[in-house]
This record gives C-alpha cells, structure tokens and sequence, in this order.
C-alpha cells in the first residue's frame, strides 16, 4: 500500500507547549484515514503542519515522496494538498454558485486571463455538478450566509472538491451539523473518495462517525502520537479507553 502523506518524527512547540511531540503516520493513498484525540491533543497542529501554515521543529513530512514541510500552504496546495476548517471559510455575502468559481484554485488562475476565459464555461459546469454531488443545486442562486451552518460545510466541501485535490484534510466535517444531516455527509464523503478518488484525513470528535468512515485511525494525547489501528484495534485499545474514548 503506498502512502500519500509521510509524518515521521515530527515536533512542534509554542514557546514551552509541545504541541506535537515526535509523531510519525501515515496516510495511505486512496483512502480514508481518521485522527482522534481529547481537545488540546495537538491533532489541529498537525494538520496545520502537514499543509504548511507553520515550520515544523523536527521531524519530516513527505508528499507522494517529496518533502514538504519547509513549504508553505500555496505551495502544498499546488501539489493537490487542501484542508477545511472546523468553522467554514466561505464567502457569506455571495451566492453558492460565486463562491465555487472563486475557490478555483491559483494553479489555474496563474496560467493567464485568456486561459480563464476560455474555461468559465467548463469552471460553471463543474461548479453546478459538485453543488449537486453535495446537495446544494437547488441552493446555488442563494447567498450563503443565509444557509445552515450544515449546509455552509457542505458548500466548503465542494469548494475544496472544486481545485481536484488528490488529498483533503478535514478538521470535524460534522461539528456543529444537525444529526438529521451527518448520515448525508458521511454519503459524500465516502463518495468523493470512491467516485473522485480523493484520499481523506479527517479529524473527527463523533465516534460513530470516524468509526464508520476510516479504515485506520490514529489517536494523539498530549501531543503525542497513543496508536495507530483499524477502527476496532482503536476501540479496543485500552490507552486509548482511558485517555479518551472512555468518555465518549
């Protein structure tokens, strides 16, 4: 199996917090892999360091078999590499359809206006197929800010899907979603790496999500790095009981 993302030995510290402390994991390609841990466990630093919105302190990570950790987020972006955050970064006083066209990604934008022009046609068209992929087409004539805060997740979703990413890093898909909606979400997400064949890392606090969505999870305590297994080694996993899962 080969790995798409490399973290080996790394660290990273805030003045004299260790947020990170000599992790090392791997994230296989073409697949779902989830990160686990108690709040304050370093899993958001992680994932911030894997996309490169900060220097690492040691260690190394490599992508497709480069390193990267000396690069910067647009860089890592470049190479296929995107994250969404746990509160949505969309653009609240344009519609769904506008804020698609907007997150076509530099790498295409840098090749010249003639280029855009050219592909505004096939830039709507895809942005009409993703809203629809997530359930937004009825929606993409609405401003977003009007929409549910699910709804604004989804539309990231598809804002991300837009620059075709070979990895998305996902910090809580489902925070803050109504329950009514996450079974939906858990759909596309399985759909986007089935059917697009985008490899997901996700960040997850709802077990019965992460559980059913990833084929190896990995749980951070303390900033370091507890264990790395298949859904039910991690269940069963008593450090990972005790330090986390017991109170869930």
């Amino acid at each position: 199996m080969t790995n798409i993302i490399e973290v080996r030995g790394v660290s990273k510290a805030y003045g004299g917090v260790h947020a990170n402390t000599d992790i090392s994991i791997d994230v296989p390609a073409g697949k779902i892999t989830g990160l686990i841990g108690p709040n304050g466990s370093g899993k958001t630093t992680l994932f911030n360091s894997i996309v490169g919105y900060h220097p690492i302190d040691t260690g190394s990570i490599k992508f497709e078999g480069r390193e990267i950790s000396r690069l910067r987020v647009p860089q890592i972006a470049r190479l296929g590499m995107l994250r969404t955050f746990q509160q949505t970064r969309i653009y609240s006083k344009m519609n769904c359809l506008d804020n698609m066209q907007i997150s076509v990604s530099h790498r295409e934008e840098s090749l010249g206006s003639m280029f855009a022009l050219r592909d505004r046609g096939e830039i709507i068209d895809r942005a009409e197929r993703l809203l629809e992929f997530v359930g937004l087409y009825a929606k993409r004539r609405l401003i977003s800010g009007d929409l549910s805060f699910g709804q604004q997740k989804l539309l990231e979703f598809a804002m991300a899907l837009m620059n075709q990413p070979k990895v998305l890093l996902l910090d809580e898909p489902t925070a803050g979603i109504n329950p009514t909606l996450i079974n939906g979400l858990i759909d596309r997400l399985k759909r986007a790496n089935q059917e697009l064949g985008v490899t997901l890392f996700v960040i997850e606090h709802n077990m019965r999500v992460i559980m059913n969505l990833a084929e190896q999870i990995s749980c951070l305590a303390h900033g370091q790095l507890l264990a790395t297994g298949s859904p039910d080694e991690i269940q069963n996993d008593q450090r990972v009981i005790d330090a986390y899962l017991g109170a869930h």
